[in-house]
């Protein structure tokens, strides 16, 4: 399959924890490295910080519930970043671990393969002027 992002991150978003699988692919070679972030502010700002550091272009999160937002929100901005419906990853059998999850949702965003979900920006939740 052809690499869309050669640098790019998974991540497996919970509560108290963010699971991150970082892929790079270079000279036809992959390598993944995983790291486990907790979700203070302080810990995020860590995860980003090593991201940009080894290249990430680009991010993709699962996550249920509204644990994604302070994630996605400290990103915006500096890496591109997208949500992806945890129904749709569920589909595949054999995940049963938050690092498998993280490796499987870098895999599917290298290969362009993920679809983003919706996120209303700012100016969708203004009132509208009649």
């Amino acid at each position: 399959m052809e690499v869309v992002y050669p640098r790019c991150s998974g991540l497996d978003v919970h509560k108290r924890f963010v699971v991150a699988c970082l892929s790079i692919i270079e000279k036809g070679q992959r390598h993944k490295e995983l790291r486990q972030f907790s979700t203070m502010t302080n810990e995020i700002l860590m995860m980003k910080e090593w991201l940009k550091a080894s290249g990430c272009t680009h991010i993709a999160m699962e996550s249920t519930g509204v644990y994604w937002k302070p994630i996605f929100h400290l990103l915006e901005g500096e890496i591109e970043a997208v949500l992806v419906n945890a129904q749709h990853m569920k589909a595949v059998p054999g995940r049963k671990t938050d690092v498998k999850d993280a490796e499987w949702i870098a895999d599917l965003l290298q290969h362009g393969l993920l679809k983003a979900s919706f996120i209303p920006g700012e100016s969708s939740t203004r009132p509208c002027a009649i």
